[in-house]
Parts: structure tokens; sequence; C-alpha cells
């Protein structure tokens, strides 16, 4: 094995630490990068904070840019590397990347934008790889599965539910006036999807008998409301784990392949693990 590792190119030595966390050299490198997306969210959290001196500030600041370039050199790295650039590209973990480095440079140009920095938060998703966590990789695919199935019966039961917040909002409307807070449909529809999901932030409130008694009926709505999505979901992905068992996902790049008789990873082209 080690006489392998010798006789490999540098790009291949690059393509097994960056992108194989089976391994050794592998994990340490993952392990390392989450804690740079750690200490990079922790200095742009802190940079917000109203009473930091300028001297802290400044040393956040320079953290925060040598933590972008490494990053920046990864990014880059990964690209000339990797076997099928383009796929890498417009996948998931390509695209969080990518969002990973680009906001500290439009911060050059664009103010306040270097916050957006944030969204490094996805990257620490790469940690099911480091613990080899594939099963909750099938199970969230399990749960996209069903979601994607059942996005028809929830875009009409949303529909149902616009149509019943604006006939209460406008009926509120007219019950209650401007004396109570309604002083326009827009607001008594804002009023109407609060008090349905049961939020109630109180600041437009029912006065009049009549408005409360409508109110209340919307409230006691509001609990059916919230369970039929979950009903919905609950039923499709109850339909799809009964595929699961012909999923098997790459170690190396986390790609879930659905044919049964496949040896490689689509993805990268690592051999897949024997049932």
């Amino acid at each position: 094995m080690g006489q392998d590792q010798k006789n490999l190119s540098l790009k291949e030595k690059l393509y097994i630490v960056i992108f194989q966390a089976n391994t050794r050299a592998g994990r340490a490198f993952d392990v390392a990068l989450l804690w740079l997306i750690l200490i990079s969210i922790t200095c742009i959290m802190m940079e917000t904070l109203p009473n930091l001196s300028k001297s802290y500030l400044e040393y956040l600041y320079w953290i925060e840019w040598v933590i972008t370039i490494l990053f920046t050199i990864e990014y880059i790295t990964r690209i000339l590397i990797v076997r099928n650039k383009l796929k890498y590209l417009k996948s998931f973990f390509g695209i969080i990347d990518l969002l990973a480095i680009l906001p500290a440079y439009l911060s050059i140009f664009i103010a306040g934008s270097q916050f957006a920095l944030i969204l490094r938060v996805f990257r620490l998703l790469r940690v099911f790889r480091i613990l080899n966590l594939g099963k909750y990789v099938g199970e969230s695919y399990s749960l996209l599965n069903a979601l994607k199935a059942s996005r028809y019966k929830i875009t009409v039961f949303l529909e149902a539910v616009l149509v019943v917040v604006v006939i209460v909002g406008t009926l509120m409307y007219l019950i209650e006036g401007e004396t109570s807070g309604f002083n326009s449909i827009p607001a008594s529809v804002y009023w109407a999807i609060v008090t349905l999901t049961t939020v109630g932030f109180g600041d437009i409130t029912p006065i009049t008998p009549l408005g409360r008694v409508v109110a209340s009926l919307l409230m006691l709505l509001g609990y059916g409301v919230i369970a039929v999505p979950t009903g919905i979901v609950s039923s499709e992905l109850a339909r799809t784990r009964s595929g699961k068992a012909n999923w098997r996902i790459c170690t190396s790049c986390s790609t879930i392949t659905e044919d049964e008789g496949a040896n490689f990873c689509k993805n990268c082209g690592l051999e897949l693990e024997k049932r």
C-alpha cells in the first residue's frame, strides 16, 4: 500500500486528501477544514458585537481574510484536481464552496456583504463524510424524496389556506374597521395569517364580539392546518422508505446510487462497498 502511494502523482495524492475522507490524510484535512469554518463563523458573529474595540475588529478582519485566502486556494485546487469539473461546479458542495468565499471579495465593492460569509456554516455538512455517517445522508435523501412527491398536494393545500386568510382578512376588515387596527385589507390578511398559524403577535386584536368569534374559529382551524402538511409528508415518507434498501452511498463523495447493480460511484468513480 505504501509503495502504491509513492507511485501516485501529486494530483492523485491531492485528490485522495481532499475528496476521500476514508483515508487518514483525508480525514485530517476535513477536520482542519471544519475547524477553519468554525473559527470563521465565530469571527463573523463577533464582528457584530456593538461594544467591541477597534483593535479587536481589525484583528478579526485579518483572521477572516487569511481564512478566505485558504478557502480560495482550496476551492481552486478542488477544481484543478476533480475528475469532472463541471459536475463539481454544479454540485451542492461546489456551490457552497463558492458561496463560502464570494462574499468576502464582494465586500471590497459592496459594503456589508461580508456578513453573507455566514453561509460557510453549510460547509459543516462535510462532517457526514468525516464521521462516515452515510446512513444519515440516506435518511435525508428519503426525506427529500418525500417532500418532492408531496409538493403538489402541499401546493393545493397552501392555495386553499391562502383563500381562507384572504376571505377572513376581508371579513375582519369589514367587522372591526380602522378603530381596532384593521385599517386595510392587507393588514387584516396579515392578522389572519398570524392567527391561523397560532403565532399570535398581538399587534392587531379584535375588540367586537363578532370579531372575536371569527378569530376563535380561525384559531381552532389553525391547529388542523398545522397537522395537514405533516400528514401528507409522513404518508409519502412511509412510501419512499420501501425502496431504501436499493440505495448505496459513496464513502468518498456521499453520492447516492440507486442502481442496485452498480459497482462504481457515478460521480467520482470510486468502487462502491459490496452488500
